[in-house]
C-alpha cells in the first residue's frame, strides 16, 4: 500500500502520442496532437468527503492521512512523477457531429501500475479549466460530484461494467450553475471526484483524428489501444483491427443488456461518452427506472425527442458503433468486412438479452417459444408501468397456479404506482398464468431458478430521489444519509438495505433533480 503522492506514475499516454506541451489553459482548437498538458487549478479550502475503502485496496493505495495527500486528490498538489493531461477527442452529441470537445473539466494525472500488466488512469473531475472548456469554468459542483461517486460505485456492486471512483473532495469554493438552463443561475458549492479507469479513451478519440484525416495519429491510436488493451489479438495490422472492432461491438452489446438488466438509463449517450472497452462512463443526468416506461429519459435536454430513452439504448449502442467504424473505414482497403462486423451486434445483443432475460425470469434457458413471451412481458410491464426493482422482487415469490386476477393483483399491489384497471388486471393474470405454466416446465429445480432471479434482479437501486436527499443534507453539512447509501451500493442484491425498499414517493415525481436532470448534473 502507498500513499498517493508517492506512487512512481507512468505517463504511457503522454509518452506515445503528440501533445501540446505548452500548459496554456486558453480554450482553442488543437489540431495535430492527441493531449493538452495541463495541471489543475488550486482549490481554496479542501476536505475530504468520502474515499473508497475497497477500491483503494484493490489499487493499492492508502486513505489519505496527511494534507499533501487531500491536497492531490484536491488538485492542489502533484506527486513528482504526475505529467497531468487533458484529452483531445470529438464526438457525436444528440445525433449531430459537434468537432472538437476534450476533457473540458477532467484533468489525467498519471497512471498507476497496480501489477504488471495492470494498470488504471487517475483523473481529477473539476479540477478547473483547460484547453478543452470552451466557455466553461472545468469545475464540477457537489450535486454532480456525489451523483458520480456514488453512482459509479453502485454500478460495479451490481456488476456492471464501468469506470469507478476512489475519492470526492470538498474545494471551499462555489460555483456558478443553471442547473436547467433557464436563466436561473445559483452558487452552489464545489467538490471535485477522483475517478479511475484502466482507459478512458471513448469513441470519440478516434473520430477526431479520422475526421482531421489525421490518418497517422489514427493508425498510431489504434495500434496502441489494441496492444495496450487488447494483447490477445492475432493477426496483421487489417486482421486485428477487425478483431478489435468486433470486441469493442460485443463488449459495448453487453453493456446495453446489462444497462437493461437493472434498468439504468444513461441520458447522454453521445459517442463522446462510449468507452472503447465496454465501461460506462461520464455520468450525468443518469436514473434508475422507477415506473417501467421505455420512453422515460432523465435529460431535459433530450426531450422531446427522447433519443436516449431507456428502451433506446440498445439502438443508440449500433448507431454509435456506426460512428467509430467510420471512423476506422479510413485504415482498411474496403469496408465490406468492417460493416459485416458492426451488423454483428444485432445478433449478439439479442443473444446476451435474452439470456439476461431468462435469468431475470428463472428460466433454465430461453426456448424459441420463450422470445414471444418475454415480448409479451416487457409491453405488459410498459402499460402497468409497475416499479421495475420491485415487482421483479415479488415475481420471485410468486405463489404456484395463481388463483385469478384479483390474487395476482394482490400479490404486485406493492410495486404499483397506479393500480391497473379492469383490462390491466386481466392483462396482468395471463400473463402470470403463461409465466407459472413456463416456470413448471424448468428442468433446474425452483430453488435453482431462484438462485438465477437472486442473481440478476437488484434489490436496491441507487434511486434519484435518495440521491437528491443526500445532496441537500450535504449541503447543509449533514452526511447521515450519505453515509448509509454509502454501504448501502455495496449489497444491492440481499436485504440488507431493505430501509430502501419502497418505491419513488409521489412528492419526487415532479421534484428537480429527482426525476429530470440536465446535463449540468
Amino acid at each position: 500500500m502507498q500513499n498517493i503522492s508517492s506512487i512512481a506514475y507512468k505517463n504511457e499516454f503522454v509518452k506515445s502520442f503528440p501533445g501540446d506541451e505548452s500548459g496554456e489553459k486558453q480554450p482553442r482548437q488543437t489540431p495535430g496532437v492527441l493531449y493538452s498538458r495541463v495541471s489543475p487549478t488550486p482549490v481554496s479550502g479542501p476536505t475530504l468527503l468520502a474515499w473508497s475503502d475497497a477500491l483503494s485496496a484493490e489499487l493499492g493505495i492508502l486513505k489519505p492521512a496527511t494534507q499533501e495527500d487531500i491536497a492531490v486528490l484536491a488538485g492542489n498538489g502533484l506527486a513528482p512523477s504526475m505529467q497531468p493531461y487533458a484529452a483531445c477527442y470529438a464526438g457525436h452529441q444528440f445525433g449531430n457531429w459537434a468537432g472538437q470537445l476534450g476533457d473540458g473539466r477532467a484533468i489525467t494525472l498519471g497512471e498507476h501500475e497496480v501489477s504488471p500488466g495492470n494498470s488504471w488512469e487517475l483523473q481529477l473531475k473539476g479540477a478547473g479549466p483547460t484547453p478543452y472548456s470552451r466557455r466553461a469554468d472545468g469545475r464540477a459542483v457537489l450535486r454532480s460530484s456525489v451523483r458520480e461517486y456514488l453512482m459509479s460505485e453502485a454500478m460495479h456492486y451490481l456488476r456492471v461494467p464501468t469506470t469507478r471512483a476512489l475519492s470526492l473532495v470538498r474545494t471551499g469554493d462555489q460555483v456558478l450553475r443553471d442547473m436547467f438552463y433557464n436563466g436561473n443561475a445559483a452558487h452552489e458549492p464545489g467538490a471535485i471526484v477522483l475517478r479511475t479507469a484502466p482507459s478512458f479513451l471513448r469513441f470519440g478519440n478516434f473520430e477526431l483524428l479520422a475526421a482531421r484525416k489525421e490518418l497517422d495519429n489514427l493508425r498510431q491510436l489504434t495500434d496502441w489501444t489494441m496492444a495496450r488493451y487488447f494483447p490477445h489479438l492475432q493477426g496483421g495490422r487489417d486482421e486485428k483491427l477487425l478483431a478489435w472492432f468486433e470486441e469493442v461491438v460485443e463488449r459495448t452489446a453487453r453493456l446495453m443488456v446489462e444497462w437493461l438488466r437493472v434498468g439504468f438509463v444513461h441520458g447522454v449517450m453521445n459517442t463522446d461518452n462510449m468507452s472503447v472497452l465496454g465501461l460506462t462512463i461520464d455520468y450525468g443526468p443518469f436514473s434508475f427506472l422507477d415506473d417501467y416506461d421505455p420512453a422515460f429519459t432523465p435529460n431535459t435536454t433530450d426531450l422531446p425527442g427522447r433519443r436516449y430513452a431507456f428502451g433506446q439504448q440498445h439502438a443508440i449502442g449500433y448507431w454509435n458503433l456506426g460512428c467509430l467504424a467510420s471512423a476506422l473505414a479510413p485504415l482498411l482497403p474496403d469496408t465490406e468486412k468492417l460493416v459485416a462486423t458492426l451488423e454483428t451486434y444485432r445478433e449478439s445483443f439479442y443473444r446476451h438479452y435474452y439470456a439476461m432475460m431468462g435469468n431475470k425470469l428463472g428460466l433454465d434457458e430461453v426456448r424459441d417459444t420463450d422470445k414471444a413471451f418475454i415480448k409479451q412481458f416487457e409491453e405488459t410491464l410498459a402499460t402497468l408501468k409497475p416499479d421495475m426493482t420491485i415487482f421483479y422482487q415479488l415475481l420471485m415469490t410468486l405463489p404456484p397456479h395463481p388463483a385469478d386476477a384479483q390474487a395476482v393483483l394482490d400479490h404486485f399491489s406493492e410495486s404499483f404506482y397506479q393500480t391497473p384497471n379492469h383490462e390491466g388486471a386481466t392483462a396482468l393474470f395471463r400473463l402470470m398464468t403463461r409465466y407459472d405454466a413456463r416456470r413448471q416446465e424448468n428442468i433446474c429445480t425452483p430453488a435453482e431458478a431462484l438462485q438465477l432471479m437472486q442473481e440478476s434482479n437488484p434489490r436496491f437501486i441507487l434511486r434519484n430521489y435518495l440521491l437528491h436527499q443526500a445532496i441537500e443534507e450535504l449541503e447543509r453539512g449533514e452526511d447521515q444519509l450519505f453515509r448509509q447509501l454509502q454501504e448501502a451500493i455495496k449489497t444491492p442484491y440481499t436485504t440488507d438495505a431493505d430501509a430502501f425498499f419502497a418505491k419513488r414517493p409521489e412528492w419526487a415525481s415532479q421534484k428537480a433533480g429527482c426525476s429530470m436532470l440536465s446535463c449540468s448534473s
